[in-house]
Parts: structure tokens; sequence; C-alpha cells
């Protein structure tokens, strides 16, 4: 793994703030509740899962929207794999996302099967292809191999971490999304809108979760 790791505190003993980028790693409110809104329904998921589906993602954090993904596919009683692919730069530490997890009971049985596998860049199990791909997106996306699916943008907020929400690594994202493919973000921030138009995705602003009114769900 990078050597480049993440630098985090804690709010109230059980959110992760990130020190670097001065910024939850996930609601304040409920962050299951906004992964499942944001990164679930923003993708018309579970709906559209299929065996092999394509999960890609900027900002893995502390892997609470892989859990959340792997638990409604297996809800969804889809035979086969998930192939989810993260881009990190700073990865967090397995200990602390373990700690973050831990918050979660929902997620208990799932982050038990997925513990043992943290620290690693990649692993399989029976219903997951996982991929952690460590550095800055910015060079590492436009050389990855794979296309996915749905997209899965939850990197920092825009204002405190504008270079994963640029245009040059949108069109990044829309080269590597297979036809028909899908994007979500907790944003309605309009740069990101416009860079994800300019991409060649056809975006919608809909209603956000908990405090936020709006997020942006864009369709290639």
């Amino acid at each position: 793994m990078t050597d480049q790791s993440a630098e985090l505190e804690w709010r109230d003993g059980r959110v992760p703030v990130s020190t670097r980028f001065d910024d939850p790693y996930y609601s304040l409110d409920n962050g299951l509740a906004e992964t499942r809104h944001v990164f679930l329904s923003g993708n018309d998921l579970p709906a559209r899962f299929r065996p092999g589906f394509r999960i890609a993602e900027l900002g893995f954090g502390t892997g609470l929207n892989l859990l959340c993904a792997l638990q409604a596919f297996r809800a969804a009683g889809v035979p086969g794999q998930l192939h989810f692919t993260t881009f990190e730069a700073y990865p967090m530490a397995p200990g602390d996302m373990i700690a973050a997890q831990a918050h979660f009971p929902e997620l208990a049985e799932i982050a038990a099967d997925l513990r043992p596998f943290w620290g690693r860049d990649a692993f399989e199990t029976p219903d997951l292809v996982f991929t952690l791909i460590p550095g800055d997106a910015r060079d590492t996306l436009p050389a990855w191999q794979g296309r996915a699916d749905a997209w899965f943008l939850d990197g920092f907020s825009p204002a405190k971490n504008p270079e994963l929400w640029g245009e040059t690594l949108m069109a990044q994202v829309a080269r590597h999304t297979a036809p028909d493919g899908t994007a979500a973000t907790y944003t309605a921030a309009g740069h990101v809108r416009r860079a994800l138009e300019a991409g060649g995705f056809t975006v919608t602003r809909a209603p956000g979760f908990g405090r936020k009114r709006h997020m942006t769900t864009a369709r290639l």
C-alpha cells in the first residue's frame, strides 16, 4: 500500500474526520442512510445488479460504501461476484476502518467477513472482487483498464478537495464508464455537474440526504 496514510481525528468518538481536508468521512447524522440514499438509490441499485456488476469509486475512506453495496448485492440474491474498484490517495489504517465500521451494527456481518482483508490492495471472496488503487486518481484513473457500470463519487467536499472534482478527472470517469452506466455523488456543486456534462453524462439534480438539499446523479 501507499505510505500516504489518512490523518484523522474522531468527532464525538464515532465519526472520523480527515484532518488533512477538515471534512468528515460520512454524514454526522447517519452515514449508512446517506450511503444508501446517495450511492445506491442514486445509481438505481439494487435494481440494476447482475452477475459481475462493476462499481468504481473515488474515495474509499472507511469502506462504508463497499460494505453497504455488498450487503445490498447479497440481499438481492444476485449470483456471482460484485466487482468493486476504488481509488484512494490516503488509505485509512485497518484499525481505524474497523473502528469506524463498528458504529454500524446493521453491517456487522459484512464487516466481520471483510475484516481480515483490510490492508490489502486486492482480494477476492465468493461474492466480491475488490481492488484498491492507491495514489492520486488524476494519475491512476487514466491508466486503469476497467470500466464501471456505476460510479460512487465520494471524495471530500469539492471546496476542500477540488483536485478530485475537476473537469479532466470527470472526463476520465466518463471514459471509464460502460454504456448506459451511471454516477452519483452527494454534491450538487455547479462546477461538478458541468464537469460531468462535459464528459458526456446526462446530469440530474436530485433530492439530497439530510441537511443537503440536493445531490447529483448522472447517466452516460
